[in-house]
């Protein structure tokens, strides 16, 4: 029976979520994202896959970050026309997320040709465009979690909550049948025990294989009591200050939500009601009214507050949303009293870099940066301690003061995935995906170190590697 595994995407690095399984002629994707970073590894983007999309059975996609769906337009723009599983609540955002990309795609790519026309260039096309994502949508379908399905004749699928952002999921693949069939785990992203909203990762006992995210394999975040007790002391100390503006780089599906529900629930502790608070992302402001129409899907505690008022709504009651471009511009002129929420995370787009470039120079304002810098980011830069930053080809020089908040992350840390890979009974093969070198080595010898865990193999994928899964448990790679 062939049976293997190819590596395509997000290897060595954190972004380009794609990898392709194949069993008895029968191809499936998991994942198809977005390669996000510097422009030199968006144009990577550009590139032809390693496979043709026509002859795709099926995708399943884990969750609808674009790092892990952005490149299903193109997939679909190049010929593939079979369908796209994933949770009901992840076609949702991705109808908002992708519809932006294609946006971004198409306007960036009528800037650029403004300049090639000077220059006597012939025009380049957008990636995809939105009538690439109206394809794509037609194409969901829409799964719970722990229904158990048949994709194709020899590939079944059961997704169950990641707790990473709101739908994603772990993914269980079976494949072949018995009594050859193996069972593949795919982490996908992973999120964190405690944290508010979502409920906790789900654990999982049984894997020939598993692909585990490492993005932060080689540390620990702090604790959720000293990550609120940061979060406390700059709104306190930029209150006792100048009270100038503090800015929130924030990805629009999942950080955005968070933030604005402990703006809610400390909202007196914080003495917030002396800051005027602004959503100023129209993806955010979409998604959180997802959010608010998946309120099953939330914990205990969340579900405690959606019995309060409609105009009480955690996600909803604290925060202005400014959707407009005349309401973001006018945010300009205000020199302090704001925090200001928008994407993008990173800094490499968005309402922030309008922001940034009014604020970044003000000695009063604090950025608070609190989610996952790729490497060649304008965020990344911040955190690593530039002193510009280039915005809108202006070089500005950075005033404000930096904090790193890691708490907020909703990745699993060092501890937490070491903890997920704990609960299966059979220590199966490992291999590492999504993360950066040196957090995947790290964290690949923390699982070898601990006899408890000891995985019987445990590697780091690489672009191209493909692997036999008919040989499981052994590791055979195959051309």
């Amino acid at each position: 029976m062939q049976m293997t595994l190819r590596f395509l995407g997000a290897t060595q690095e954190v972004t380009g979520s794609c990898h392709l399984i194949t069993v008895n002629q029968q191809s499936i994707l998991l994942d198809c994202g977005l390669i996000q970073g510097s422009k030199a590894d968006e144009l990577r983007n550009h590139e032809p896959f390693d496979f043709q999309p026509e002859l795709m059975s099926a995708v399943v996609l884990s969750h609808a970050h674009i790092d892990h769906s952005g490149r299903l337009p193109l997939l679909v723009k190049q010929g593939f026309t079979g369908p796209i599983y994933t949770h009901k609540a992840s076609a949702e955002l991705c109808a908002i997320m992708l519809k932006d990309a294609a946006m971004l795609q198409e306007r960036d790519t009528e800037r650029q040709n403004k300049k090639r026309a000077k220059n006597d260039l012939a025009p380049l096309d957008p990636l995809f465009t939105q009538d690439d994502v109206d394809q794509v949508l037609t194409q969901f379908v829409a799964l719970e979690y722990g229904h158990r399905i048949a994709m194709t004749d020899d590939i079944e699928v059961t997704l169950s909550d990641a707790g990473h952002i709101l739908g994603s999921a772990v993914v269980e693949l079976w494949l072949g049948q018995p009594p050859e069939q193996k069972k593949l785990v795919f982490s996908g992203d992973l999120g964190r025990e405690g944290m508010p909203i979502l409920s906790d990762p789900t654990m999982i006992e049984h894997a020939d294989l598993v692909m585990m995210e490492s993005t932060y394999g080689n540390r620990q975040h702090r604790s959720w009591q000293e990550t609120l007790t940061e979060l406390k002391g700059i709104f306190a100390t930029t209150i006792h200050k100048s009270r100038g503006n503090i800015l929130l780089p924030a990805f629009s599906v999942g950080r955005a939500q968070e933030l604005l529900y402990l703006f809610h629930i400390y909202a007196k502790e914080w003495d917030l009601s002396r800051w005027r608070i602004c959503l100023d992302s129209p993806m955010a402001i979409k998604a959180t009214q997802v959010y608010v129409n998946n309120y099953p899907l939330m914990d205990d505690d969340f579900k405690r507050f959606t019995r309060l008022s409609p105009g009480q709504h955690p996600l909803l009651s604290t925060a202005e949303f400014t959707s407009s471009t005349e309401e973001s511009i006018e945010l300009n002129d205000i020199h302090e009293g704001l925090i200001i929420i928008a994407g993008s995370g990173m800094c490499n787009g968005g309402r922030i870099r309008n922001h940034l470039a009014h604020n970044l120079a003000r000695k009063g304002t604090d950025i608070i940066i609190c989610g996952y810098q790729a490497q060649g980011t304008p965020g990344r830069l911040l955190v690593d301690g530039a002193e510009t930053l280039t915005i809108h080809g202006q070089s500005i020089k950075v005033a404000a003061s930096i904090h790193t908040i890691g708490g907020l992350s909703a990745h699993a840390d060092q501890v937490e995935l070491l903890n997920w890979y704990r609960h299966f009974v059979n220590q199966p093969p490992v291999v590492l995906v999504h993360g950066e070198p040196e957090s995947q080595q790290i964290l690949i010898d923390k699982l070898t170190a601990d006899p408890a865990l000891a995985p019987q193999h445990a590697v780091i994928a690489e672009k191209g590697n493909c692997l036999d899964l008919s040989a499981l448990p052994e590791l055979v790679w195959v051309p």
